[in-house]
């Protein structure tokens, strides 16, 4: 059962997006350096059809995008609310995934989001925005992952 831990409208976690950003716990990850250690445990509300339908409808028209921040210890899960919000929106609303592992699971279907974020962080690499990064965005076209993260270094300055 998957658990969230807050949500907030974002503009930086998928370019070009609107996104509304759910963070979910129980991250089996768990990253040196985490800037969310709070979500390593298994806290939270709830986050079902039933929660994201009521997160959807508030925020319906101020969003463009839904982004599951986590999820890894469940990808099904991830995947089913992916689906559910898919049909909910009549496809008008944009699906991201972010996960920490270095690969997409291979019981998911690539089909059912547009946005894929893989890849563990590592401090010495730093995130998205860092040109060293060993994380990778991914924008899912026809079925495959086309990498993006260049799309987070347009702002870096070095």
């Amino acid at each position: 059962m998957l658990k969230f831990t807050n949500y907030n409208i974002v503009f930086r976690e998928v370019p070009d997006e609107v996104t509304l950003a759910i963070n979910i716990s129980n991250c089996p990850n768990r990253c040196q350096g985490c800037h969310s250690p709070y979500l390593w445990e298994n806290v939270g509300d709830v986050l079902n059809s039933d929660s994201l339908a009521s997160l959807l409808t508030k925020y319906n028209n101020a969003i463009t995008c839904v982004c599951f921040m986590g999820g890894d210890a469940e990808p099904d899960n991830v995947e089913q609310l992916a689906v559910f919000t898919r049909k909910s929106t009549n496809n008008q609303v944009k699906i991201a995934w972010y996960s920490g592992k270095q690969r997409f699971p291979a019981a998911c279907s690539l089909l059912n989001f547009d946005y894929i974020k893989l890849g563990p962080y590592m401090e010495t690499f730093g995130g998205l925005d860092s040109p060293k990064t060993n994380q990778r965005f991914y924008k899912v076209i026809d079925g495959e992952m086309v990498d993006a993260t260049q799309l987070f270094l347009s702002d870096y300055k070095l």
